[in-house]
């Protein structure tokens, strides 16, 4: 079981700094709501990653897998969401230009206490954990990665859901504090974030990885 687990430990922390839509989400987040909604986000997505434990534990990723149909539903389902979150990271961009901020000269008693203000309201702790699990929920190539990768550390004769929950948690934990850390780090250079150009250069950049990413499974959902 030892060797399992520090084998799976390896391969999942390759898994979670790799980018993907959990980064972006949790880096828009930071710098649009504070730090501690974009904890929460990464929160929520970790919950998303034991909802495709159990899932995978019951069966269901293999259902998915074997059915074409459900999986290009949930494939669609998940691009339009990634999207959807591009096209507002882009508005919010296009809205903060047209206003012409004044955010750099704005006094430290105009902004949140806990992120800068901008051109959209912060969202909640809530909200974004709720956006942290749609995130993962709806993107079916983690309950695929489960299906396939976790039997392979589940040694022979071990209980099976609770060798499976363990080896989530292992990985829930991982990005919870790989996501957290750049969480930190955004909210540690918090004062170059809060220029109006910074801000939105971001905004606009977030926002164009996501809709290229929800543009991508979309692509790959019509081959």
């Amino acid at each position: 079981m030892y060797t399992s687990l520090l084998g799976f430990t390896v391969v999942a922390a390759l898994l979670t700094v790799s980018p993907g839509p959990d980064f972006a989400v949790v880096l828009r987040t930071a710098l649009r709501s504070g730090r501690r909604a974009a904890l929460c986000s990464a929160l929520g997505i970790a919950a998303g990653c034991f909802v495709w434990g159990l899932a995978g534990a019951a069966g269901l990723t293999a259902m998915l897998s074997a059915s074409r149909v459900a999986y290009d539903g949930l494939r669609i389902a998940g691009a339009a969401y990634l999207m959807w979150l591009g096209f507002q990271a882009l508005r919010s961009a296009h809205r903060s230009a047209r206003r012409g901020t004044t955010e750099a000269t704005a006094s430290p008693e105009s902004a949140p206490a806990d992120g800068p203000a901008g051109p959209e309201a912060p969202q909640t702790p809530w909200r974004a954990f709720r956006t942290g699990v749609l995130t993962n929920v709806l993107n079916p190539k983690v309950g695929v990665v489960y299906m396939s990768l976790l039997p392979q550390f589940i040694p022979h004769g071990a209980p099976v859901v609770a060798t499976t929950l363990m080896l989530v948690a292992v990985h829930a934990v991982l990005g919870v504090v790989w996501l957290g850390s750049v969480t930190l780090a955004v909210h540690r250079a918090r004062a170059v974030f809060r220029r109006p150009r910074v801000r939105r250069r971001l905004e606009q950049l977030t926002g164009t990885v996501l809709l290229g990413l929800g543009a991508a499974v979309a692509a790959e959902t019509a081959r």
